[in-house]
C-alpha cells in the first residue's frame, strides 16, 4: 500500500506542473489559480458544512483553524504562486520540478532540530545525491533556454521554502483535524489571495478558449486532490524525509511530460541529473523503515520521535 501511495503521490504531484503550463499559455497565474480553487472551495464548504460539519468541525478552536489557515497560506498560496509565475516567466516545467525538489536537503536538516526524526548517515547520502542531480538538471536547462532571467530561478526555490514552512507547521500540531476541514480551510483560504490579486491586477475575467478549462479541472482533480492530498496522508505514513525524497522523483516524470507535450529541452545532462535523483531516492528510501532515520531520540512516554510525530493525524 505504501508503494502504490507513494507512486500515485508522485504522478499526481508531477502533473501539477503540466497542468500549470497548460494553463498559464492562455491566462495570467492569478487567472488560473482564481478558477482552480474559487468553485473548489465553494463546493468543499458545503460539504463540510451540510454533511459532515457538526462532527468535523466538533471540538475546534478558532487558533486550530487559524493554524490550517496559515497552513494554507503557506503550502497552496505562498507555493502555487511561486511555482505558477516561474513557470509564466520561462522557466521549464521540469526545472521548476527539480527547484522544488531540493525540499528534501532543506527538510532533512530541519527534522531534527523541529521534529526530534533525526536523518541517518545513509539518508544524507541520498539528500546530497539529489541535490547534486538538481544541479546539474537546472544549470543544463538554463544553458538550453534563452530569454530566461537568472533571478527567474529563485522564484520556485521560495514556493519550496513556503512548502516546508508549511509542513513542519503542520507535524508540530496536536490537534486532531478530519481532512475535509483542513482540505476545506487550505481551499478557502487560497481562494480569497487567489481571487483578491486577479481582482487587483484585473486578470479576473476567464479567457473562453476551452484548454483553460481543460487545465482548471485537471489540476482540481490531479493536482488538489490526488497530488496535495496524497502530500499529507504520504508524510503521516512516511515521516517527513522519506516524502519529501519522493520530490526528486518528480522531476523525471514532469521532465518526460514537459519534452513530449511542450517541446521543452531535454538533453544528455538531463538525463544524468535524473538518474543522479532517482539514485538518491533509491538510497533513502533503501534504508531502514521509518520516516526520521536511525537514532531518533524518544519522547517522555518512551515512543521514538519518529512515531510520535507521525501519529500527528492527516490534515490535508
Amino acid at each position: 500500500m505504501g508503494f502504490l501511495l507513494s507512486v500515485a503521490f508522485v504522478l499526481c504531484w508531477s502533473s501539477g506542473f503540466v497542468g500549470a503550463k497548460l494553463g498559464t499559455e492562455t491566462a495570467d497565474a492569478p487567472t488560473l489559480l482564481m478558477w482552480r480553487f474559487l468553485p473548489l472551495a465553494v463546493v468543499l464548504a458545503a460539504v463540510a458544512v451540510l454533511w459532515r460539519g457538526r462532527r468535523s468541525w466538533r471540538g475546534l478552536t478558532r487558533r486550530d483553524v487559524g493554524r490550517q489557515g496559515v497552513i494554507g497560506l503557506l503550502s497552496q498560496s505562498g507555493y502555487l504562486l511561486t511555482v505558477y509565475y516561474a513557470i509564466q516567466l520561462g522557466v521549464s516545467s521540469g526545472t521548476t520540478a527539480l527547484i522544488d525538489g531540493t525540499q528534501p536537503l532543506v527538510a532533512g536538516a530541519l527534522a531534527g532540530p523541529l521534529l526530534r526524526q533525526y536523518v541517518s548517515a545513509r539518508q544524507w547520502l541520498g539528500l546530497c545525491l539529489g541535490l547534486g542531480g538538481v544541479a546539474l538538471v537546472t544549470t543544463a536547462d538554463a544553458s538550453a533556454m534563452t530569454g530566461v532571467a537568472w533571478w527567474t530561478y529563485l522564484v520556485p526555490f521560495a514556493g519550496m521554502l513556503s512548502l516546508v514552512a508549511a509542513t513542519f507547521l503542520d507535524q508540530r500540531s496536536r490537534t486532531s483535524v478530519a481532512p475535509l476541514v483542513s482540505m476545506t480551510v487550505h481551499c478557502t483560504t487560497s481562494a480569497v489571495v487567489f481571487t483578491a490579486a486577479a481582482l487587483l491586477t484585473g486578470a479576473a475575467a476567464p479567457p473562453a478558449d476551452s484548454s483553460f478549462w481543460i487545465a482548471t479541472a485537471w489540476l482540481v482533480v490531479l493536482s488538489t486532490f490526488g497530488g496535495y492530498g496524497l502530500y499529507w496522508l504520504v508524510l503521516r505514513r512516511s515521516g517527513v524525509t522519506r516524502v519529501n525524497t519522493l520530490m526528486f522523483l518528480m522531476a523525471p516524470v514532469t521532465a518526460v511530460w514537459g519534452a513530449l507535450m511542450f517541446g521543452e529541452p531535454f538533453t544528455v545532462q538531463t538525463g544524468v541529473g535524473l538518474a543522479v535523483a532517482l539514485a538518491a531516492v533509491a538510497v533513502v528510501h533503501g534504508g531502514p523503515k521509518g520516516g526520521s532515520g536511525e537514532g531518533a531520540a524518544p519522547d517522555a512516554d518512551g515512543a521514538p520521535a519518529a512515531r510520535r510525530a507521525d501519529r500527528v493525524p492527516c490534515r490535508g
